[in-house]
């Protein structure tokens, strides 16, 4: 796995602690990885171990020597599929159903973090953020809380200028503290922007409708459209749910769609401080064309 090598410290890692680029997280999420060949030749010249290696010292099984693309052929014929890897024999009596447990509560931070100093306070709802998020927030002028998915926000919101809702894992519905807490800071009138989970969440504190797609956009190259200038901006995307867009409640409009299937990219209310994109505007990785979501959203609420 490719990794920078350490200098010193940049200000933001001694103040903020954030895993070193090109990591997102501080640990690897995955339950498993199939793939039709591996190599434990590595040879980019920043490499340190192999992906077999990191896998083994994370405990997560890899199987490989899979036709892979008949496996895509059967999951393109029958939508997202349950799936599981049998090791030495060894057999589960049921496939795991992610889509039936919080998978938020169990990726969300545990406590309160701070990161950066004396910029526009904003509060981030970890619902399985990824750290690029924190690093443009601050590269942009912010000094940013990040707060566990059900954290009590009452005090916090009485302290911020806005609140960014993060993305994050499975099923949007069952993220109920976080969907309660986005109606709070609705009725305070506190500005939110949410991104992908957080776009499906805002849209369901607001009452409209989210549902499980056949197939989930996971690219980096997602044409989305944007309403308002007709602009097409290639974008970063990993989700498997999507919001109705016909189920918007007075007062919210569509504000970027899919160009390759038209599901819902974006809302924004007409007249209330509140907005969020299901596509990544911090991307890493991905495209950078809509990092000025991120700026914007800061300049509306300094």
């Amino acid at each position: 796995m490719p990794r920078p090598s350490r200098g010193e410290p940049t200000a933001f890692e001694q103040a903020g602690g954030l895993p070193d680029r090109p990591f997102e997280s501080d640990r690897i999420h995955l339950s498993g990885v199939v793939c039709a060949a591996h190599s434990e030749n590595y040879s980019h010249r920043t490499a340190a171990i192999s992906l077999g290696e990191w896998l083994a010292g994370q405990g997560v099984p890899a199987l490989t020597g899979i036709d892979t693309r008949a496996l895509t052929k059967k999951i393109r014929m029958h939508g997202a599929l349950l799936g599981r890897i049998e090791i030495d024999g060894r057999t589960s009596p049921e496939f795991d159903d992610p889509n039936r447990r919080n998978l938020v509560g169990e990726v969300s931070t545990r406590r309160v973090e701070r990161h950066g100093k004396g910029g526009v306070p904003v509060v981030l709802i970890d619902c399985g953020r990824k750290n690029n998020q924190i690093r443009m927030l601050v590269r942009l002028g912010a000094e940013v809380t990040v707060a566990p998915w059900d954290h009590d926000l009452r005090r916090l919101a009485r302290e911020c200028a806005g609140v960014v809702i993060s993305n994050g894992p499975g099923d949007p519905q069952l993220a109920s503290a976080t969907i309660a807490t986005a109606r709070v800071l609705m009725r305070r009138a506190v500005p939110i922007l949410g991104i992908c989970l957080g776009h499906q969440i805002l849209a369901l504190a607001a009452g409209a409708r989210t549902y499980k797609m056949k197939f989930g956009h996971r690219a980096h190259n997602q044409p989305c459209l944007d309403a308002t200038t007709g602009r097409c901006y290639q974008t970063s995307q990993n989700h498997g749910y999507a919001v109705d867009g016909r189920s918007l409640p007075r007062g919210w409009e569509t504000w970027f769609t899919n160009a390759n299937d038209g599901t819902n990219e974006g809302l924004r209310h007409r007249s209330g401080p509140w907005l969020s994109v299901q596509f990544h505007p911090e991307a890493a990785p991905g495209p950078t064309d809509t990092e000025w979501i991120l700026e914007e959203f800061l300049a509306k609420i300094r």
